[in-house]
Order: C-alpha cells, then sequence, then structure tokens
C-alpha cells in the first residue's frame, strides 16, 4: 500500500524533530509541498491522499537535508520578509523577522512618498533595499555590500519586485565608503555583530551554513560579545561613522542590534559627536533590537 502524505509528514517530522531542527513539523509541510507543488491549502485537504511515489521520494532527499541542519530558506531558495518573497542563496544570511522592526521604524519616521534617499549598508539579499524601495516609492536606495556573490541576489530580488530602476548597488567595504558627501535621509542596516567567541557557540543552522562574513565581518573588525563588549576594531563604530558621512543634517540611522547590545551601542554613539536622540528600540520579545539616531544640524 502507498504512503500517505499523512503518514509522510509524520514520519518527516519525527525524524527531524530527533535531529534536533527548529519546527520540525512546519519543516516538513513546506518541504513536502515544495516536493509535490502544492500549496498550504491542498496539502491540508489531501493529507490522506497517496502522492506519487516519486514525490515522496523526492521530499525525502529535501527532508534529509534539513536533518542534516540546512536552514529551510537554502532549500526552498526563498524568504519572505516583510510581506515579500526574496531569493536567498548560501552567499546571504537569511532574513530574520527581527530586521523588519527597521522597516516599521521607518515608515513610522519617514513620509511614504517623499522623494528620499537612502543607504543600506552590508544589503546582503537586498531584504531591507528592496522592502524600502517598495514601501516609499519616491525613493532612491544605493545597496552596500563587500561580497559579489551577496549583491548578484540582491539584483535580482530588487528586479523580482520591479524597483531595479531605484536600486543602485555598490561593492564596498562600509567601514570606508567610497562616497563621500552622499547626502542620503537614511540610512539602514544590519551589520555583522556577532563576536568570534558566540559564533562558536551559534547553531549549526547558522555555523555550518550562513556566511560568516555577514555575521562576524571583516577580520580584524568583530563585533559586540554577548555582555555588549567591544571586541577589537568594532564595525558599529565605523558603520556610524560612516554613516554620520552620508547622512544630511536630520536624516536618520537604523542600525539592527544584537539583543543586550543597546547599552554598548549608545555609548559608541555618544562617543562620536556629531549624533541626537541616540535610542534603542527593543523587539516584539523585548530585547535591544534597533540603534536609533538622528544626525545633528
Amino acid at each position: 500500500m502507498s504512503e500517505t502524505l499523512h503518514d509522510f509528514l509524520r514520519r518527516a517530522t519525527a525524524r527531524l524533530g530527533e535531529a534536533g531542527v527548529d519546527s520540525p513539523a512546519l519543516s516538513a509541510r513546506l518541504l513536502a509541498a515544495r516536493a509535490l507543488g502544492w500549496d498550504a491549502a491542498r496539502l491540508v485537504a489531501e493529507r490522506r491522499s497517496a502522492p506519487d511515489a516519486a514525490a515522496l521520494r523526492a521530499a525525502e532527499i529535501l527532508v534529509a537535508r534539513r536533518a542534516a541542519g540546512e536552514p529551510v530558506a537554502y532549500i526552498l531558495g526563498e524568504k519572505e520578509f516583510y510581506g515579500l518573497r526574496f531569493e536567498v542563496t548560501p552567499d546571504v544570511l537569511v532574513p530574520r523577522p527581527e530586521t523588519e522592526h527597521v522597516i516599521e521604524l521607518a515608515e513610522a519616521r519617514l513620509e511614504r512618498a517623499a522623494p528620499l534617499r537612502m543607504l543600506d549598508l552590508g544589503t546582503g539579499s537586498g531584504a531591507l533595499a528592496v522592502t524600502l524601495a517598495v514601501r516609499f516609492p519616491g525613493a532612491r536606495v544605493l545597496a552596500v555590500d563587500v561580497s559579489g556573490a551577496a549583491l548578484a541576489v540582491a539584483r535580482r530580488n530588487a528586479a523580482a519586485h520591479a524597483v531595479a530602476d531605484r536600486v543602485s548597488f555598490l561593492r564596498a567595504d562600509f567601514a570606508a565608503l567610497p562616497v563621500a558627501g552622499t547626502a542620503v535621509d537614511l540610512v539602514a542596516a544590519n551589520p555583522p555583530y556577532v563576536s568570534d567567541a558566540e559564533y562558536a557557540g551559534l547553531s549549526r543552522e547558522v555555523r555550518d551554513f550562513e556566511p560568516r562574513l555577514a555575521l562576524t565581518g571583516l577580520p580584524g573588525r568583530g563585533g559586540l560579545d554577548a555582555r555588549g563588549a567591544v571586541t577589537g576594531t568594532e564595525c558599529l563604530a565605523a558603520l556610524a561613522r560612516e554613516a554620520h558621512r552620508a547622512l544630511v543634517p536630520g536624516g536618520l540611522l537604523l542600525c539592527e542590534l544584537g539583543c543586550g547590545q543597546g547599552g554598548a551601542a549608545l555609548d559608541i554613539l555618544r562617543a562620536q559627536s556629531g549624533w541626537r536622540d541616540g535610542e534603542v528600540t527593543p523587539d516584539l520579545a523585548g530585547l535591544d533590537r534597533v540603534l536609533v539616531a538622528v544626525r545633528a544640524l
């Protein structure tokens, strides 16, 4: 007798649970849906059916990849961010829900229809840059990343969401931008903020599959450790310096932080002249998440 979808999902969920991956039942459903070519509604409606054996074998291969720790987003090649679908590859970080807080703050503080100029430092998949261009139809965005492979992914995402004419790309280290006097209204960033010590303790899904460069930054310029202490020449100080150079007076900085890093981030900002209204906003879990500051007049 052929295996039903219900039985396959139960078996796949158990396998993923034993492997210790996050959300094993959800992973099993997403991977089965991809292999079968079904949407979520059909997956529920036909749980008692016996799908084609070849499709189930294909689903089994995807489940094996997930059991080995590979993130679902890399297996599927996409991830949702702020209601938009983004292509993701192992060359870029998987967009996180926490990063959506940067977009929420931008929408709360800036005029949606204004002809704004924006800078996204460390763009990765382009999640921030592209979403900002979509949500602010009058904006022009410059997306910067040191990784050429990441920029290729970001370009494809800009094209997929029909904003390629308003998003430009620059391969550069955001700690030494070759764009003095950019005069932008917003600098948004999700920079590397994981210290080398923290990196060693990350889950295998992150440590073994996501690009280390996007997590810890270039060698010799780490982030802040779990106590918020600076580790080496921290990238946040460099980012704040370059953001100040690029922003117009009154321009807004929105920079994602690691949880618990708010106090140290504010200290770094206060050590640099030319900023006002510095604050750290929490995410839905109440953890430090986004550094907000305004360039002084």
